[in-house]
């Protein structure tokens, strides 16, 4: 497998069209990951807690529109 230090050095050579591609899949792959971990965490009620906060604030009138 290889180091960090090499891959580096491959991406540091790589042709600005192929830089730019490896990026967006970089940023597609972390996003699908932060996605993936939402999901879970929601599954297991992680995040019933922001739910319950955006209810207490409708009821005290506190949201705004946008």
């Amino acid at each position: 497998m290889l180091r960090i230090e090499e891959i580096e050095s491959i991406i540091e050579k790589l042709p600005k069209n192929e830089f730019l591609e490896l990026k967006n899949w970089i940023l597609e792959k972390d996003w699908q990951q932060w996605d993936e971990e939402i999901e879970k965490d929601s599954k297991k009620g992680k995040l019933d807690f922001l739910i319950e906060e955006a209810l207490k604030e409708k009821q005290q009138g506190k949201l705004r529109n946008f």
